[in-house]
């Protein structure tokens, strides 16, 4: 039989030719062209079709699609979206390869602002790889290389804060090291995470303090308080969090209500959002704490993505993302295989009094009472899924899950393991534009950026999405 036989074609014979339907058998063999031995089941052993191909049949792609069926049910989409609700079309898309100073694996890219000796605080492309070098390069039509920087870390570069306009940076990489950089040179460091130190978050409060949150792989969360004024020192940690599994991403926000200031932590293996309350560490003081006397920080609350999950563990939040424009909304990458989903959720801060109440009821009610309110919990947090749907982004259990918003909050990009950055709406949860083209098919994606850059070729603000990935290429795309 010729090698170049559809598969299609192949098992339609072969249902033809199982339940003995010879006449129709007979003319579909000779309008199709096929054979007349097409359907026996050495014939699909033989042909071209890939390992295990023989053992499909047309009952078994209907069970397959009925599966597919069913896991569309799970996902939430709102049709009813107005036109300033719908994914902007003017959307970056067109790519243009940056050349970088090395051929090596890029870990972490991004768009901030970074001041360097004397100069005015200045945005640059930054890009950090595998060889432990970190580059700048301009806003200009050519994206040259301001400076390339090799001797700021001893280890790979995984996550960088920008803060104080670009005057001080924070670094973190896979010696567990929190490095704090003024210009080109490090100014100060602390090595309080004894594995890889893979983000860093931070976060300027309004009384001249700097807040910094660091995730570590040995299943910790540090974090500090720091004043930038007389020096800047980065000093012990002021809190601690030990985690049962490692961290997966960090997030220092506001609650909206309260205006306290709140930590989000996922972890892995684990379906929740946990809360974390900063209000509590304001009296430490950094300069004077030590390891011995670290606050150990209460969890206030949590938050299940699949409140009404069964199984163990369905999948863990990878990258928490908040919304540009509200502070209460929340964008989530999962680990979920084979492909990547993503959610969009409605924060539901816990405050103080509510777990004091509930502490109160659980320790009085009977247990009919505590699984009405344990399902009354379920259905509150069920009810804030805005969107969950597919992004049909492959990954595997080594992928490194990303998530970003546009800046004008119509929808999100994520990252993939085939080479493509697919956008989402956020209203209706659909996958409306893939970017392709860029990075070479098949290639993982590790980080992406999004945000609004002043294009100095233009003189105008531009939309653009920064990339890299182990194709070892930094891809803008405007």
């Amino acid at each position: 039989m010729a090698p170049s036989l559809p598969l299609s074609s192949l098992l339609v014979a072969r249902f033809l030719r199982s339940n003995n339907y010879t006449e129709t058998l007979d003319a579909f063999i000779r309008e199709a062209g096929l054979p007349s031995d097409a359907g026996e089941t050495t014939e699909i052993e033989l042909s071209s079709e890939p390992a295990g191909a023989d053992q499909w049949t047309l009952e078994g792609i209907i069970q397959e699609k009925k599966r597919f069926d069913q896991s569309l049910t799970f996902e939430r989409h709102d049709e009813s979206t107005s036109a300033k609700d719908q994914w902007t079309s003017l959307a970056p898309s067109q790519p243009t390869v940056v050349d970088t100073p090395s051929s090596t694996n890029l870990l972490h890219v991004s768009v901030q602002p970074w001041q360097r000796s004397d100069k005015e605080s200045t945005s640059y492309v930054v890009a950090t790889g595998a060889d432990k070098r970190l580059s700048l390069f301009n806003l200009d039509a050519d994206r040259t290389v301001a400076v390339s920087m090799m001797q700021l870390s001893d280890s790979p570069i995984l996550s960088h804060a920008s803060v104080c306009e670009g005057r001080y940076q924070f670094l973190t990489g896979m010696s567990g090291k929190l490095l704090l950089v003024q210009n080109d040179e490090v100014i100060d460091y602390r090595k309080d995470h004894s594995k890889y130190t893979v983000q860093v978050t931070a976060y300027e409060d309004q009384d001249g303090h700097i807040w910094i949150a660091t995730a570590g792989w040995d299943a910790q969360v540090l974090l500090y308080r720091m004043k930038i004024e007389p020096s800047p020192v980065i000093g012990e940690p002021v809190g601690a969090i030990k985690l049962a599994t490692n961290p997966e991403s960090i997030l220092i926000t506001r609650n909206p209500d309260t205006q306290e200031l709140t930590l989000l932590v996922s972890r892995r293996d684990s379906t929740h959002i946990y809360f974390y309350n900063l209000e509590v560490l304001r009296g430490a003081n950094s300069t004077t704490t030590n390891n011995n006397t670290t606050v150990q920080c209460e969890e206030i609350g949590k938050q299940n993505l699949a409140p009404h999950s069964n199984a163990w563990v369905a999948f863990s939040p990878s990258c928490l993302a908040l919304s540009p424009h509200d502070p209460g909304l929340l964008a989530v990458a999962l680990s979920t295989m084979p492909h990547m989903k993503v959610i969009i959720v409605r924060l539901l801060f816990p405050s103080q009094q509510t777990s004091t109440e509930e502490q109160n009821e659980s320790a009085s009610v009977s247990q009919a009472a505590q699984a009405m309110a344990a399902l009354a919990l379920q259905n509150r947090e069920d009810a804030a899924i805005v969107i969950q749907a597919n992004t049909f982004a492959p990954q595997t259990p080594y992928s490194t899950p990303q998530v970003v918003w546009r800046p004008d909050g119509s929808g999100v990009w994520v990252n993939g393991d085939d080479g493509v950055i697919r956008g989402v709406e956020a209203k209706t949860g659909k996958v409306v534009t893939m970017l392709k083209n860029g990075h070479e098919v098949g290639s993982k994606v590790r980080s992406i950026w999004a945000g609004w850059v002043w294009s100095e070729e233009d003189s105008r603000k531009e939309e653009w999405v920064v990339s890299g990935g182990f194709d070892k290429r930094l891809i803008v795309w405007r």
